[in-house]
């Protein structure tokens, strides 16, 4: 039997790693992770019980009891908390200026770090493959993958796509409106995470000058390289 197929792919905000992951998982027909919105979830659930994000301890507490269901169809994306669907509140601007002191908190990157394993292995085993997307997944969570994919892409064309993502506009304003999001985040992420340099064996993909189809397309091109097969 053919052992299922783990794409693991890394990036920075902003680098059009989770509608990327998104869309190769839909071509290979496999399922998908986004780790990102496991973090974003469980910060959503600590705001919502007031509990303070700097008291490392009770966070953790939090992620260990953390009531969350996070479906791994690309179709159908969604994330529940405590039987609340929170698909769109996670990625409010409460959240995403929160989510920093969560995912930098090394007992909660354990306690998810054993999760997202389990889900992977869960979707690999349903569909023949998966693609988890996050920051460390390629080196810290699935460094065993079959794929591994670093994608970035310039700041300043990340800035831009998520100025047009969160606030529809491009212009100076909205995308100094994002910039605290995008790369102060990356600061503060970086601190305990490597999403900034290919690790050995990891691919690197530019996107900075590619728009999305293309983006998708380059992984493709990757899966094929590392598995001397045809994809899509």
């Amino acid at each position: 039997m053919t052992a299922p197929l783990t794409i693991a792919i890394d990036g920075p905000s902003g680098s059009g790693k989770s509608s990327v992951s998104k869309a190769v998982a839909r071509r290979l027909g496999v399922g998908y992770l986004d780790t990102g919105a496991m973090y974003r979830a469980l910060t959503w659930w600590c705001l919502e019980r007031g509990l303070d994000l700097s008291d490392t301890e009770a966070v953790a507490a939090a992620a260990r009891e953390l009531p969350l269901v996070i479906s791994t169809d690309p179709d159908d994306p969604t994330v529940t908390v405590d039987g609340t669907d929170v698909g769109e509140a996670i990625r409010s601007t409460r959240v995403s200026t929160a989510v920093s002191a969560v995912a930098t908190n090394l007992e909660v990157r354990s306690v998810l770090r054993v999760l997202q394993r389990d889900l992977m292995a869960r979707a690999a085993e349903q569909s023949g493959g998966v693609v988890a997307e996050g920051r460390d997944i390629t080196t810290v969570v699935a460094p065993d993958a079959r794929v591994r994919v670093l994608l970035t892409a310039s700041e300043d064309a990340r800035l831009r796509r998520r100025s047009a993502e969160l606030h529809g506009a491009t212009d100076a304003t909205a995308v100094e409106a994002t910039r605290d999001q995008v790369v102060r985040r990356d600061r503060d992420d970086s601190t305990v995470s490597s999403f900034t340099e290919a690790a050995p064996g990891v691919t690197l993909v530019d996107t900075s000058e590619l728009d999305f189809d293309e983006s998708v397309e380059a992984v493709l091109d990757v899966v094929a390289a590392e598995t001397a097969e045809p994809v899509g």
